[in-house]
C-alpha cells in the first residue's frame, strides 16, 4: 500500500543499496538487493522517530553485512512497546549491541547462530525479528510464546518461498531450520485487517454503507462476530466485504482486546466511536497496550460519555490490572456528538476522531491529520469517494 510507513522502509532500503522500482498501474514493487551496503549513520539517523519498523532491519543486515545501526524509533504513543524484546532476541542469536546517543549499533562478526527463545508475551514485532534472524542462522531455532497473527503466517509463507524451512506447531511454537541462503520471490501482500475494520466501524458510526475491497472473512471472523452483536450487518462477497448500518438500534457489547485469534487492539478505537451510539453501557478492556484510551478525551469533548478505569472490567484479569494503568473504558450511549476542535494523537485514534467528526452535528476542525496516512492508503481520496463533507486547509 502507498502509506508513509512503507515509504520509510523504502527510503531505508535505498540507503542500504537496494534498488526499488514501482509499477503504478499494478501496484507491484520490485526489489533488487544485489548491491546491499552499510548506510551512513547520519543518513539513517535522519529517520529517527519516523517509525518503529527499522528495528526489523537488524537480523537481515547482521546476516548480510555483519553490522547494523538503528536510529531512535518512533510510532504511535499508545503504550510501552519496548525494543528490549528485540535486542534480547538478537543477543540470544549472538549479536553484540552498543547503545549510542543517536541510536543503537549492532554487530555479529561471526554471524548469527540458532537459539531457543521464549517470549514473555506473544509480540508480533519480536516474532518477526526471530523469523528474520533465524532463517539463515546456523542451526535449529525454537521459538516459544510466538505470535500467530495472519501477518506472521504470511511472513512465514514468504520466507518459505525464499527457501526457508519453518514449521508452526501447537501452543505457539515455531521452529526454524537455518539455511545457507535465500532466493527471490513473488508474493501478493495480505489485505490490511485494521483498515477494513476501521471502515466497517465508520459505516456503523455514520449510519453508512461501505464496501471494503479485498477484505477476507477468515482473517476477520472475530471482528465480524462482534460487529454483528453490536447491530451492524455485512455481506461476504468474492471481491470483499460490504459493511452497513441496517437502520435498527445499536446494542452495547463487552470487548476484551487480545492477541490473535482474539479481538485486535487496533480494532477497538474506531469501534468505540460507534459504541457511543449504542443503547446502553459498553465495556472495552484493553489488554495489549496500557495507554490506548487517550483518544477518548476528544470524544468526550464532542459529547460522548466515556469513563476510563484502572481496574480490569468486563473480562479476565490482565497483566495491567495491578500496575495502575487506565486500561478499561465504559461507554454510555446513545449520546449525540457535536463538532469540536481536535488534534490527532495517533494513527487509529486519529481515524476514530475523523469518523466522529463526520458523525457529529456541526463543524469540526481536525489537525495533524497527516499522521493518519501512516496506515491508511489514499485516506482523503477514500473519504471523498464515500461522500464525506470536508475541506482541507493549509
Amino acid at each position: 500500500p502507498h502509506i508513509s510507513d512503507v515509504e520509510v522502509v523504502e527510503r531505508l532500503l535505498n540507503l542500504h543499496g537496494v534498488t526499488i522500482t514501482h509499477d503504478p498501474k499494478t501496484g507491484d514493487m520490485t526489489l533488487d538487493p544485489s548491491n546491499v551496503e552499510q548506510a551512513r549513520i547520519v543518513d539513517i539517523d535522519a529517520h529517527a522517530g519516523s517509525s518503529r519498523i527499522p528495528i526489523l532491519f537488524c537480523g537481515p543486515l547482521l546476516h548480510r553485512l555483519g553490522e547494523a545501526f538503528i536510529p531512535g524509533l518512533g510510532g504511535c504513543e499508545i503504550g510501552d512497546r519496548p525494543v528490549d524484546f528485540h535486542f534480547d532476541v538478537l543477543r540470544q542469536f549472538g549479536a553484540v549491541i552498543e547503545k549510542l546517543p543517536t541510536g543503537t549499533r549492532l554487530s555479529a562478526p561471526d554471524g548469527l547462530v540458532a537459539a531457543k527463545i521464549n517470549l514473555p508475551y506473544p509480540s508480533v514485532g519480536a516474532t518477526e525479528q526471530v523469523l528474520l534472524s533465524a532463517t539463515t542462522a546456523k542451526g535449529l531455532t525454537e521459538l516459544r510464546g510466538a505470535a500467530i497473527e495472519p501477518e506472521i503466517i504470511d511472513l512465514i509463507a514468504i520466507l518459505q518461498k525464499m527457501g526457508a524451512i519453518i514449521s508452526v506447531d501447537t501452543d505457539r511454537v515455531i521452529r526454524i531450520e537455518g539455511v545457507k541462503q535465500l532466493k527471490g520471490y513473488t508474493h501478493k501482500a495480505l489485505f490490511d485487517r485494521n483498515e477494513a475494520a476501521s471502515w466497517a466501524a465508520a459505516a456503523l458510526a455514520t449510519k453508512g454503507d461501505i464496501f471494503v475491497g479485498g477484505a477476507k472473512q477468515i482473517e476477520m471472523m472475530t471482528f465480524l462476530n462482534t460487529y454483528r452483536k453490536v447491530g451492524g450487518e455485512f455481506e461476504i462477497e468474492p471481491a470483499g466485504i460490504r459493511f452497513y448500518h441496517p437502520g435498527s438500534e445499536l446494542q452495547p457489547v463487552v470487548i476484551e482486546t487480545d492477541v490473535h485469534p482474539g479481538f485486535m487492539t487496533d480494532w477497538q478505537q474506531p469501534l468505540v466511536v460507534a459504541l457511543t451510539q449504542a443503547q446502553g453501557l459498553s465495556i472495552v478492556h484493553e489488554t495489549v497496550y496500557e495507554n490506548r484510551f487517550g483518544f477518548t478525551e476528544a470524544l468526550n469533548k464532542m459529547g460522548a460519555q466515556i469513563q476510563i478505569y484502572r481496574e480490569c472490567l468486563g473480562g479476565n484479569p490482565c497483566r495491567f490490572g495491578q500496575r495502575n494503568f487506565n486500561h478499561s473504558a465504559v461507554i454510555s450511549g446513545p449520546t449525540p456528538l457535536r463538532g469540536a476542535d481536535i488534534r490527532v494523537p495517533d494513527l487509529r485514534g486519529g481515524f476514530s476522531h475523523v469518523v466522529a467528526a463526520l458523525a457529529a452535528e456541526g463543524t469540526s476542525n481536525v489537525s495533524n491529520v497527516q499522521l493518519i496516512s501512516r496506515g491508511y492508503e489514499r485516506f482523503i481520496d477514500k473519504l471523498q469517494d464515500l461522500g464525506a463533507d470536508f475541506q482541507i486547509e493549509g
